[in-house]
C-alpha cells in the first residue's frame, strides 16, 4: 500500500514539474517572438505586446529634440519607418490604412488627415504636428494621448525618433524648417546647476517635514490650540 501511495505521489510531483516548465517555456517563447516581430519586421504591435515592450524604470533625462535633429539622418529614419508600414503609407496620395496616411503630416493639424477616424483622445489634443509634438507622440503614444487607439509602444531612443522625424519631414510638400540645436552649456553654467541641485537636496534633507504653523496646527501645553501671539 505504501509503495502504491509513493508511486501516486511521485507521478503527481512529476506532472506538476512538467506543467511549470511548460508554462515558463511557453511564456518566454511567445513574448519573445511577438516582441521580435514588432521590432524586426516593422509590423503592427498588439496592445499586449506594446505594453510588455514599453519598458520600465526611470528614463534618463533627454535633451530637446533639436539636439538630436542636429545629427539626424533621414536614411536611418526611412529604415525606422519600416516599423510603421503595416499601418501607414507615406507616398503622396497614399491611402489610409489601419492608421492614417502620413505624407505631409509634419506641420499639419493633429488628427486632421481627411477620411481617417481618429480616437477622441487624439482629437482632443489640438494644435499641429510640430517637431516637439511629434517627438512626444512617437516616444509613447499612450502617454501622449491616453486612450488612443494606436497600440504601438513607442520609440524610446531619442536619436531614433529624430531620424524618423527628419524622414517624415522630407516626405512633405512643404517641409518644416529644422530647428537649430540648443546652445551648448558652458562649464560655469553646468557647475552652477550642479551646485544648485546639491543645495536643494541638502536643504530638503536638513529641513523638518512639517513646521508648527505651516501645514498643521500645533497643540499647546494644555492640549488646546497653540495660536501664535500677534507681534
Amino acid at each position: 500500500m505504501d509503495n502504491r501511495n509513493n508511486t501516486i505521489a511521485g507521478w503527481a510531483l512529476f506532472a506538476g514539474i512538467v506543467a511549470l516548465g511548460a508554462t515558463i517555456v511557453t511564456g518566454e517563447y511567445f513574448s519573445g517572438k511577438d516582441a521580435e516581430a514588432c521590432e524586426d519586421e516593422g509590423g503592427y504591435c498588439p496592445s499586449y505586446v506594446a505594453e510588455a515592450t514599453a519598458g520600465g524604470g526611470e528614463a534618463e533625462e533627454e535633451m530637446p529634440v533639436s539636439f538630436y535633429l542636429a545629427t539626424a539622418d533621414a536614411t536611418r529614419g526611412e529604415n525606422v519607418f519600416k516599423k510603421c508600414t503595416a499601418c501607414h503609407t507615406i507616398a503622396p496620395g497614399g491611402a489610409n490604412g489601419i492608421g492614417p496616411a502620413l505624407y505631409g503630416v509634419m506641420g499639419n493639424p493633429i488628427a486632421g488627415h481627411a477620411g481617417f477616424a481618429y480616437s477622441d483622445a487624439l482629437k482632443g489634443i489640438g494644435g499641429t504636428w510640430t517637431w516637439e509634438e511629434m517627438d512626444a507622440w512617437l516616444a509613447r503614444p499612450a502617454r501622449y494621448a491616453p486612450g488612443t487607439k494606436m497600440s504601438f509602444a513607442g520609440l524610446g531612443d531619442p536619436q531614433e525618433r529624430a531620424d524618423l522625424l527628419l524622414y517624415l519631414n522630407q516626405n512633405d510638400g512643404s517641409p518644416l524648417a529644422v530647428p537649430p540645436p540648443p546652445p551648448p552649456v558652458s562649464e560655469e553654467e553646468a557647475a552652477a546647476e550642479d551646485a544648485a541641485a546639491e543645495g536643494d537636496a541638502q536643504l530638503a534633507e536638513d529641513s523638518p517635514e512639517l513646521e508648527a504653523g505651516v501645514g498643521e496646527v500645533a497643540e499647546g501645553p494644555d492640549g488646546g490650540l497653540n495660536v501664535p501671539e500677534k507681534q
